[in-house]
């Protein structure tokens, strides 16, 4: 399983407006100048971000966008699944009547699992955590 390019733009998206939040709104040129992400690929991610609850945007001369929520409240995993949807490593994880075995399958039983694990690890993760983790690093 492989995360998407839009989920990963979108987690560094998140965590550079949380690193900023101290500052204002962010422009969308100058998160994607720090990220090295195109203006145009932010303006297909922000919406979902903004839809899922967890940016806003503020219009104006010194407009930008936010987080619309303290970044110790926002998982990746939230972030992720606004983006991306269910992260099934199989279909039959989130739809077991797509398949006649998934109840005697016993690859079924590990895929689900590999999914709660996933689920957890993203789940255990805020934005406020990774912030502090990438001051460390830098």
């Amino acid at each position: 399983m492989k995360l998407s390019t839009r989920s990963r733009y979108g987690a560094r998206a998140m965590l550079d407006l949380a690193l900023n939040a101290e500052n204002g709104p962010v422009r969308l040129k100058d998160l994607a100048r720090r990220q090295g992400v195109s203006v145009k690929y932010l303006e297909q991610i922000i919406p979902a971000l903004k839809n899922g609850g967890f940016v806003r945007s503020i219009r104006g001369i010194n407009g930008g966008y936010m987080l619309a929520k303290d970044a110790s409240k926002i998982t990746l995993l939230e972030i992720i699944l606004a983006l991306e949807g269910p992260l099934a490593p199989v279909d039959c994880v989130d739809a077991p009547k797509l398949c006649p075995r998934s109840k005697a399958c016993a690859t079924h039983e590990v895929w689900r699992d590999v999914r709660s694990a996933i689920d957890g690890v993203l789940g255990a993760k805020t934005l406020a955590e990774l912030a502090g983790r990438h001051k460390q690093l830098n």
